[in-house]
C-alpha cells in the first residue's frame, strides 16, 4: 500500500493562502499564472509572492479610500473615494496613472490663472 488512502491518519486539507497567512487566493493565482503562459514553468513561491503583493496594494487603497469616505461623512466606499485616495497619494497615482476609475470624477482643482486677481486694498486706503 502506498499509504495515501483515507486511513486513520487522514489530514484536513490546508490551503496555501492560510499557510502563507494571506487572504488572497494563492491557488487561484497559481492557476492563472500557469494558464496565462507567462512562463513555461512557475515556481512554488511565485503565486505566494504575487498574492502578498496584491493583498498589500488592496489593503493600502482600501485604507486610504476609507479615510476619504470618513472625511466626506459617508459609511460606504464609492468609486469617488477610491479616486480621491489614489490621486492624492503620490506613489499610487504614479502606479495607476494610466487607469480610469469609472464614476470617479476628477480632483477638485482650479487653475491659478483663472482665480481673480488680488486688488491692492491697502494702497486704496492710503
Amino acid at each position: 500500500m502506498s499509504g495515501r488512502g483515507k486511513g486513520k491518519s487522514a489530514k484536513k486539507a490546508v490551503s496555501r493562502s492560510s499557510k502563507a497567512g494571506l487572504q488572497f487566493p494563492v491557488g487561484r493565482i497559481a492557476r492563472y499564472l500557469k494558464k496565462g503562459k507567462y512562463a513555461s514553468r512557475i515556481g512554488a513561491g511565485a503565486p505566494v509572492y504575487l498574492a502578498a503583493v496584491l493583498e498589500y496594494l488592496a489593503a493600502e487603497i482600501l485604507e486610504l479610500a476609507g479615510n476619504a469616505a470618513r472625511d466626506n461623512k459617508k459609511t460606504r466606499i464609492i468609486p469617488r473615494h477610491i479616486q480621491l485616495a489614489v490621486r492624492n497619494d503620490e506613489e499610487l497615482s504614479k502606479l495607476l496613472s494610466g487607469v480610469t476609475i469609472a464614476s470617479g470624477g476628477v480632483l477638485p482643482n482650479i487653475h491659478t490663472v483663472l482665480l481673480p486677481k488680488k486688488t491692492g486694498k491697502k494702497e486704496m486706503a492710503e
